[in-house]
């Protein structure tokens, strides 16, 4: 058997705060498709961290081509041909793509000269590759998140790496984008390049990676051939328990109209003749397309880009929703689907995160009350299962999940009539996503009117009472979940009628 390409022996990695890694062992052949698994938290991204040089081992060995490497830094990482892709795109927004493109491919030099023709020309190229249609003179700043995620795919390539680390490459994917990415992982594979394939979507899995390795709790369960498992064995490794797979049942019916929307448009977000109710109690769930107007119709009404036209009304009474502060005041809440740039600050605690909602209320008159702040935080740490070592620890140390529980505790903090969640189970692990669920049908068993924007449709159509389907900057269509299925939600979105649409998607 030839020598791996990337072999780790025993790797440990600690922090004040307790043990991220404890003698994990991973080994990756050329031309695999090794998929690293595991809850939020169990290591994943400090083992990544590692394996790219941002962090050092306390112990263990690293091997790269059979050479042990005694310190490798992010620099050494890069001249041996290692990149990764991470979930949420290290891009600089106020750059164009093909300068960002540029940056990660040029070394640089002072003096040097940029020759911009051949930098859009690679940029052409490598987005081509990933089969992406994006303006290469477009600022990242303006782009989607899936396009974002395009770009650091194209990027990546484009380096030439021979280990690619890919860290939930499709979570803001569509269906059309995850195809072409399946087929540049074989064209990848086929080249002899190394991937390391992370995704809670265990579908994905099955469909691309030959081996697969589960951690819990910073150490390796088990490395096995993917051929060789099932999704249940899977899920019992990553959790050390079993998980149910059926969503909470809804309990109750819903109560009075909370919010109605009718004829709102904004030109700046492209959302137009938007009409809605949502009940007290209810689950509206939001389906569509990526690029249909969902993210924006959320932004719209939290007042991010306020609308051009049309009325809002919360309990009977018209408002009017120009900012982000009108909408707080109104009783709205919104978890964001970036929860890195607007979810949670990053340089501050988890419990300055979750508080900083409710100042005027836990600190009234000004008088600082670090006590409370400090129990409320806890509280919902508890509450939400939310793996931290401490409630000081900052939300930049936290797993991705952890930082979306972080985010949502900070509205749940504030006890909003209305929720928005735009996504608020991607990336989150199984066992982690399961908690989420119960906790959505909790709050709207308690009385919370919730509006959840999701690109996964079993989850739309398992938890949502009734499902809006947007196409095009609008509503198309709202219809009872138990009057749908996944077919007609997507020949909705696609504008197609429900007997082409099934001929289509069948």
């Amino acid at each position: 058997m030839p020598k791996p390409l990337l072999q780790l022996d025993s790797v440990s990695k600690s922090f004040q705060a307790g043990r991220a890694l404890r003698n994990v062992s991973f080994c990756l052949q050329a031309g695999e498709v090794h998929a690293l698994l595991g809850e939020n938290g169990a290591g994943k991204s400090t083992l990544i961290k590692v394996i790219t040089g941002a962090y050092q081992p306390d112990g263990g060995r690293i091997e790269i081509d059979g050479h042990p490497v005694h310190r490798l830094t992010p620099a050494s990482a890069r001249a041996l041909r290692i990149a990764a892709i991470y979930q949420q795109p290290a891009l600089f927004p106020d750059l164009s793509v093909a300068e960002n493109i540029g940056l990660g491919l040029e070394k640089p030099a002072v003096g040097r000269r940029i020759r911009w023709g051949a930098r859009r020309s690679q940029a052409r190229e490598f987005l081509a590759r990933v089969g992406a249609n994006i303006d290469i003179e477009s600022e990242v700043r303006e782009l989607s998140m899936p396009e974002q995620q395009l770009v650091e795919i194209a990027r990546a390539l484009g380096a030439g790496a021979r280990i690619l680390i890919m860290d939930e490459p499709t979570a803001s994917l569509t269906q059309k984008e995850v195809q072409l990415l399946t087929r540049v992982i074989r064209d990848l594979r086929q080249e002899g390049v190394g991937i390391i394939y992370i995704s809670h979507r265990l579908e994905e899995i099955f469909v691309v990676a030959d081996r697969v390795t589960v951690l819990r709790d910073g150490e390796t369960v088990g490395t096995h051939k993917v051929n060789e498992v099932d999704h249940a064995a899977l899920i019992r490794m990553m959790v050390g328990r079993e998980i149910s797979t059926i969503f909470p049942p809804a309990e109750g019916q819903p109560g009075k109209i909370v919010l109605a929307v009718r004829g709102l448009a904004c030109a700046a977000s492209g959302v137009h003749d938007i009409n809605f109710e949502l009940r007290a109690g209810e689950i509206l769930g939001l389906a569509g397309l990526v690029g249909a107007g969902r993210t924006e119709l959320a932004r719209v009404l939290f007042g991010v880009t306020p609308a051009d036209s049309g009325m809002i009304s919360i309990d009977g009474q018209a408002v009017t929703i120009a900012s982000p502060g009108d909408a707080v005041e109104a009783g709205i809440g919104y978890v964001p689907e970036d929860r890195r740039r607007h979810g949670v600050v990053l340089e501050m605690p988890v419990t300055a995160n979750i508080s900083m909602g409710i100042h005027r209320r836990l600190f009234p008159g000004g008088w600082l009350r670090f006590g409370a702040e400090r129990q409320l935080a806890l509280e919902y740490i508890d509450a939400l299962s939310i793996k931290t070592p401490s409630s000081e620890a900052l939300a930049a140390n936290l797993s991705g999940g952890n930082q979306q529980k972080v985010s949502l505790a900070r509205w749940l903090a504030a006890k909003p009539k209305i929720l928005i969640l735009d996504e608020p189970t991607q990336g989150v692990d199984v066992g982690a996503k399961a908690e989420l669920h119960k906790l959505i049908r909790r709050l709207a068993r308690q009385g919370m009117a919730v509006l959840m924007i999701s690109s996964d449709l079993p989850e739309i159509l398992g938890m949502s009472d009734r499902i809006a389907v947007t196409r095009a900057g609008t509503i198309v269509k709202v219809v009872e979940r138990s009057a749908t299925d996944a077919h007609a939600i997507m020949a909705l979105a696609l504008g197609q009628g429900d007997r082409e649409g099934r001929r289509n998607l069948l």
